[in-house]
C-alpha cells in the first residue's frame, strides 16, 4: 500500500466514523465531518497533509500525490 492509498483510506474511515457517531451519539459530530472535509481541501491546495506525515514516519512508501 502506498502513501496516497493509506491517506485516502484513513480519510474515508474517519468520515464513516463521524457519520456513525453523528447518528448514534450526537449531531455535534457533524463538526468532525466538516473538519475532515476542510483538512482534505487544504491538503489538495497546499500539499501539506498531517496524516501523510504520520504514515510516512510509520514506513508507508511514497505515492505520487504526497512526496
Amino acid at each position: 500500500m502506498n502513501l496516497d492509498r493509506a491517506v485516502m483510506a484513513f480519510a474515508g474511515l474517519m468520515i464513516l466514523l463521524s457519520l456513525v457517531l453523528t447518528q448514534f451519539v450526537s449531531p455535534w459530530f457533524w463538526l468532525f465531518t466538516a473538519f475532515i472535509g476542510l483538512n482534505l481541501l487544504q491538503a489538495s491546495v497546499t500539499g501539506f497533509c498531517p496524516a501523510a506525515i504520520v504514515f510516512r514516519k510509520l514506513g508507508v512508501g511514497s505515492g505520487c500525490a504526497f512526496k
